[in-house]
């Protein structure tokens, strides 16, 4: 029987891509709504690592399975850092994805495009039912926001995340060559030591 490891997300979406990242761990990826739970762990935390913190230990101690928890955002430097840990909500509540890029794009209008760099960032988390921290990781995908949106592929500002050396947005990749680039690909690609040394624990036990 394949062990069961929670990723902290309400979006089957989002737990899909962990099971496909890390097909090779003799491992079952369950989301919230697989284990029945609805709440919703408030995210107080001033920084990625604290709101991951809070979201793994929360999760982790209502569903007692070892619990992943990523927090992620963009982070645009000629708007000094936002709009970061409020990427999800930037703009205000409600607002399609559309809507989020394109206010982004409106607070940049007239920026020269040397001055859009910008990066997402995402930080990985494991812990415990017991709230102890195992680990974390961090991955960085620098990039410069388009003046306009291109492809139709990926979600959130993807559309207007471009990277110079691909000569593409985010949403112009294959799905396969984003999760080679990607600030949650490369979190999870760090991270995966410590999973299978964790399966490997359990296994022996």
């Amino acid at each position: 029987m394949t062990q069961q490891f929670l990723v902290a997300t309400h979006n089957p979406g989002k737990v899909a891509e962990f099971a496909t990242m890390l097909a090779d761990l003799r491992l079952t990826w369950l989301g919230l709504g697989d284990v029945g739970i609805t709440l919703d762990v408030p995210e107080t935390g001033t920084t990625f690592y604290e709101n991951a913190i809070l979201k793994a230990r929360g999760y982790a101690a209502a569903s007692r399975l070892i619990t992943l928890a990523d927090d992620s955002g963009l982070e645009v430097d000629a708007l000094n850092g936002r709009p970061g840990i409020h990427t999800g909500r930037y703009g205000g509540e409600g607002l399609t994805h559309a809507q989020r890029y394109q206010r982004l794009l409106s607070e940049l209008l007239g920026v020269p495009w040397a001055e859009r760099t910008a990066r997402f960032r995402c930080v990985i988390v494991v812990a415990r039912p017991d709230g102890a921290l195992l680990g974390s990781t961090e991955g960085i995908c620098e990039g410069i926001i388009a003046e306009a949106p291109a492809g139709n592929g990926g979600f959130g500002y993807d559309p207007v995340f471009y990277l110079p050396e691909r000569g593409q947005t985010l949403a112009e990749l294959a799905a396969a060559d984003k999760n080679q680039v990607s600030h949650r690909g490369q979190a999870l690609r760090k991270i995966e030591p410590l999973l299978r040394q964790l399966v490997d624990h359990q296994t022996n036990d």
